[in-house]
């Protein structure tokens, strides 16, 4: 449990850390990474949370998360090149 509590507080170092890249960020390209690693930070923190209290349907919402982060980002790089492909 101990290695579960310390990859948590990680998580929200991280999370922390791509708020600041998301305000601080020089230009839409560094905005987005911030997004993306945020979005992976929170779904880190479900998943660890799932473990942590053997929650069955925490999975199920990784997952849909997961893909909901994965259609965002698709989303997001093809509104920085103007839908180029």
């Amino acid at each position: 449990m101990i290695g579960i509590d310390i990859a948590l507080v990680l998580c929200g170092l991280v999370a922390l850390l791509a708020v600041m890249r998301i305000v601080r960020g020089p230009d839409r390209g560094s905005r987005v990474v911030g997004a993306e690693l945020l979005t992976v930070a929170v779904v880190a923190m479900i998943a660890l949370g799932g473990v942590r209290t053997a929650s069955t349907s925490t999975f199920d919402i990784v997952l849909v998360a997961t893909m909901v982060a994965f259609l965002a980002t698709v989303s997001f790089a093809r509104a920085l090149t103007g839908g180029a492909r």
